[in-house]
Parts: structure tokens; C-alpha cells; sequence
């Protein structure tokens, strides 16, 4: 019934909810409904993760607890997010995540999501920000020569074997994000940690093999000459490395 209310009351245009807990070592996924959410409290417990949808632009917390390796996890998209706390506590390990997706052969790498991070009161070892690009898809493989024609015994020429294709180029990897912080002035720099390299270039496709040159089969006495192999095709290149984000720092 807890969990009902929570989502009828996260359900509206601006929705607003007393607060959001995710139990260790689960994932917690906030509706899609809506663009904008105020929370008074929100705490992941250990290894668990929150998951903050595409369609939403802007969360606000009161008191934010993350536990042990626990996750903010924000899904890909191309307008960014704002994410306002009031007084956080870290735990160790613990992590928020703007990352793209990497590519596949149907869908280009995302890059990593844009995001207006401001925190009033810090708590924490380590502010830990991951908001690299995607990896770009591998290239396609290099289809494989066919074997040439088998001669007869006695007569016939045998065929030589088809060369194999050159393998794809990988494809080119996702931006980094662009990430502004506004943290207190007294929180040290050295714990800040925020990664926004661009994402890695894609695998290159591997090459096609050779075709097999044809050769005689079933023959006892005699035996026609067999046809020459093909050449192996090449392997394509790797894939360009996205290009990185950006990092600004404002002190409160």
C-alpha cells in the first residue's frame, strides 16, 4: 500500500513525495509521468540503485543518503538533468552516473547526459560523478570467401577460392557530458572525482577468411590439379575515440 501511494503521488505534473527508499541490493526505477519531482528524503541502502528516467529535467531533495557502492543512475537523453540536494551524506563507493549508452549495429553510442549538479550540504569521502560516453558498436565482420569448384578426376579445371571481404570500420564513440557543480566551499577538491572522457571508438570487424581453392574428391588413380586459395580479406580499422566533456566548478 506504501509503494502505491508513493507512485499515485509521484504520478502528477510536479510531483512531490515525502520520501523514496531503495532497499539494499535492488533496483528502484522513478515513473516516467513526469518531468519534475521534489522529494523530501530519498535513501539507496548498499549496492542498490535509483534509476532517474529520460523524460525527467529536474529532481530536488531534501536529505539524500547513499549507502555502500550504492547508485544514482540516470538514463541517457538529450536534454539534461538538474539535481538539486539540500544536505547529502555518501557512502563509500557510492556513485551518481550519467553515462551513455554505448552503440550497437542497429543504434549509434549516446553520449553521456548533461547535468546541473548542486549540493548545499556535503557529507562524504568522495564525490564520485561517471558521465563518459558511450562506446561506439564494433564493426561488421568480413564475410568469408567461397571455395572454388572441384574438378573431376580426369578432366575439368578446378576453381580458385573466393577472397575474403575486408572487415567494417568500428564506429566512433559518444561524447562526454557536460557536468556544472555548485558544492559547498569548505568541501575539498581532491575528493571531488568526475569522469567525462568521450566514449571508446568501436572494434574494428574482423577480416574474411579465403576461400579454399577446389580439389578433386573420390579419386583413386588419377586426380586433377586443385585450384589456389583466395586471399584473406583485411581487418577493418578501430573506431574514433567521443570526444570529452567538461567539468565547472562553483564554490557556494
Amino acid at each position: 500500500m506504501r509503494n502505491l501511494c508513493l507512485l499515485a503521488a509521484l504520478c502528477s505534473p510536479l510531483a512531490f513525495a515525502q520520501s523514496v527508499t531503495v532497499q539494499p541490493n535492488s533496483l528502484l526505477r522513478l515513473p516516467n509521468t513526469t518531468s519534475t519531482l521534489q522529494l523530501e528524503r530519498l535513501d539507496v541502502a548498499d549496492y542498490a540503485t535509483l534509476l532517474i528516467p529520460a523524460n525527467v529535467t529536474q529532481v530536488e531533495v531534501g536529505q539524500l543518503h547513499l549507502g555502500h557502492e550504492a547508485r544514482i543512475a540516470i538514463v541517457p537523453a538529450e536534454q539534461g538533468l538538474q539535481l538539486r540536494v539540500a544536505h547529502a551524506q555518501l557512502g563509500t563507493g557510492s556513485q551518481i552516473t550519467s553515462r551513455g549508452a554505448p552503440g550497437n549495429y542497429l543504434k549509434a553510442a549516446k553520449p553521456g547526459r548533461n547535468l546541473e549538479l548542486r549540493i548545499d550540504s556535503l557529507k562524504a569521502e568522495q564525490l564520485s560523478v561517471d558521465a563518459r560516453g558511450g562506446a561506439g558498436a564494433p564493426g561488421y565482420a568480413g564475410l568469408d570467401g567461397a571455395n572454388g569448384k572441384a574438378p573431376g578426376c580426369t578432366w575439368g579445371q578446378a576453381g580458385r577460392g573466393a577472397d575474403g571481404d575486408n572487415g567494417g570500420d568500428g564506429h566512433p564513440g559518444a561524447a562526454g557530458a557536460q557536468v556544472r557543480l555548485a558544492l559547498p566551499h569548505a568541501y575539498p577538491q581532491a575528493q571531488i572525482k568526475v569522469l567525462v572522457d568521450g566514449g571508446a571508438g568501436g572494434l574494428p570487424g574482423s577480416a574474411g577468411k579465403p576461400g579454399a581453392g577446389g580439389q578433386s574428391k573420390g579419386c583413386i588413380v588419377y586426380r586433377a590439379d586443385g585450384g589456389k586459395s583466395g586471399r584473406p580479406g583485411a581487418q577493418g580499422q578501430p573506431g574514433p575515440a567521443g570526444e570529452a566533456g567538461s567539468v565547472t566548478l562553483q564554490r557556494l
